[in-house]
């Protein structure tokens, strides 16, 4: 880097820490003359930088909002907290923004300095999720590593463990991570079972990434393969219910990522409903039912429908062994 452009990014730097530095005191601290400062503020235009000038005894160097999104100068506490940010973004713990962090990270991951990588795995290392948090806590070095090499397009092996418990080594070539915001998929071409194939992100183990490049196939759309993926295989419990209200009520109470839902009357609604555990789905299902004040029909699984009757004797019994008001228990 020459002495000048780490100048003009060091001034860059100061510009970004205070809303506005005067011309004097940008040079005392870059150890230059006010007319020096002048010409980098120009370079700093010129790159897309808008630096605004301010005339007064209070004016200055302002930096101002552009109409595109600059390249920004971070110091390494900031990097840092910038990256933890990102991990919680990409591993789901913040809904919503799972894949535009993701491809943040996978940019900043590039070149992060080592020192800097390291305090970041000490935190990630160091935190946990409280029980009951929903979503499935991911790792996020695996979430980078895939993100690259579907990038670098670069064949990568692991290890997977299906649903069933069965375990394979795959190797496969990478093309998108797709999420429900629940859970990652990797949407890549298997080489040994010569198709396409989605897999758990959080069934992974051993991940090697390889130096052989591969070339890009035609693809199909990778979000409605995991889609058709999950409504086969991702749950435990799959049910199919309707429900006695619009379809666009249901679809608030119903996340995307849980179940798909389709009208079947304007006051009627089939859903097709996932998880793995059967007696929180029930229990979703009956709020759901509940704060529509709508009737709820069970389609398929006679399981759910054993396990709401179950549910609501046992609510039941909660009612019967409770005290009535006025009375104290004895």
């Amino acid at each position: 880097m020459t002495e000048t452009t780490y100048r003009v990014l060091t001034l860059l730097s100061l510009l970004e820490s205070r809303p506005t530095r005067s011309g004097p005191d940008l040079a005392a601290q870059l150890g230059v003359t006010t007319r020096t400062v002048r010409r980098d503020v120009e370079r700093l235009r010129a790159l897309g930088y808008p630096v605004h000038g301010e005339q007064g005894s209070e004016g200055g160097y302002r930096l101002g909002r552009g109409r595109r999104l600059p390249p920004l100068v971070l110091d390494d506490e900031e990097a840092v907290a910038v990256t933890l940010c990102l991990r919680l973004g990409a591993a789901g713990v913040l809904v919503g923004v799972e894949e535009s962090a993701l491809r943040a990270l996978t940019k900043l991951d590039q070149v992060l300095p080592a020192r800097l990588s390291a305090k970041v795995h000490a935190v990630d290392d160091a935190t946990t999720a409280l029980p009951g948090t929903r979503g499935v806590r991911m790792d996020t070095d695996l979430l980078t590593r895939l993100a690259q090499a579907a990038q670098e397009t670069v064949r990568v092996r692991f290890d997977y463990t299906a649903r069933d418990g069965t375990a394979t080594e795959r190797h496969v070539e990478p093309y998108r991570l797709v999420t429900t915001g629940r859970i990652w998929y990797l949407f890549c071409f298997d080489l040994d079972r010569e198709d396409w194939r989605t897999f758990r992100l959080d069934r992974m183990s051993g991940l090697h990434v390889t130096t052989f490049r591969f070339r890009p196939r035609p693809t199909p759309d990778p979000v409605e393969h995991v889609q058709r993926a999950w409504s086969r295989s991702s749950w435990r419990h799959t049910v199919t219910v309707l429900l006695g209200a619009p379809l666009e009520q249901v679809q608030r109470r119903i996340p995307q990522r849980y179940g798909t839902c389709t009208a079947v009357g304007p006051d009627r609604t089939r859903a097709v409903c996932g998880a793995d555990e059967l007696t929180e789905l029930a229990l979703h299902l009956a709020w759901a039912a509940i704060d529509l004040d709508a009737d709820l029909e069970v389609v398929e699984s006679p399981e759910l429908a054993e396990e709401l009757r179950r549910l609501g004797e046992r609510i039941t019994s909660f009612a019967a062994t409770s005290a009535r008001p006025g009375v104290r228990p004895g």
